[in-house]
């Protein structure tokens, strides 16, 4: 029988920040659900995002305890993967397709608009907080490019003009 090294108790004290009680609650849920997976990292770094919209630093000392990693090991797979966030975005978020299908039909031309419109570059947020900027490599629509992801829904041959309509819809809701 296999023996479990996943551990469930944070471990005590520490130098990464204390997450707030309703975060903690949420980080404690997701390791206790996922931590049994084979491979569970990157599934609970998933899981929290998912859960509070980025994964706080407070998040990386409970994680490496419960799955006998170090912090080093927990920050590493948190920074080199681009997906994951570690401040929270704002009410929504835009990832644009930097993909060379993409690239070969506007996508340059859009990416410069869209740090114009929302006056910030990959990886940051609008001063209204209303919007997150993100790149992604491939939103396996390159037939229809240039494209984007808002809010997980999937949009096609983006144009400026359709871009800002959509960033104005965006700041309404």
């Amino acid at each position: 029988m296999k023996e479990s090294r996943a551990r469930t108790a944070p471990p005590p004290g520490g130098i990464a920040p204390a997450l707030p009680p309703q975060q903690a609650t949420v980080v404690h849920e997701v390791i206790a659900r996922l931590q049994e997976q084979p491979g569970a990292l990157l599934p609970i770094l998933h899981g929290v995002q998912d859960a509070l919209g980025h994964v706080p630093d407070g998040a990386v000392g409970p994680i490496a305890h419960a799955l006998n990693l170090t912090r080093a090991e927990v920050h590493g797979v948190l920074t080199f993967y681009h997906w994951y966030r570690r401040e929270q975005p704002g009410r929504h978020v835009l990832h644009l397709c930097r993909a060379e299908a993409c690239q070969a039909v506007g996508a340059n031309a859009l990416e410069e608009h869209a740090r114009h419109v929302l006056g910030t570059d990959f990886h940051g947020t609008s001063d209204d907080g209303a919007i997150t900027l993100e790149p992604v490599y491939c939103l396996g629509n390159c037939a229809c490019g240039p494209s984007l992801l808002l809010d997980g829904e999937l949009h096609a041959r983006v144009t400026p003009q359709r871009f800002d309509a959509l960033i104005a819809e965006a700041r309404k809701a």
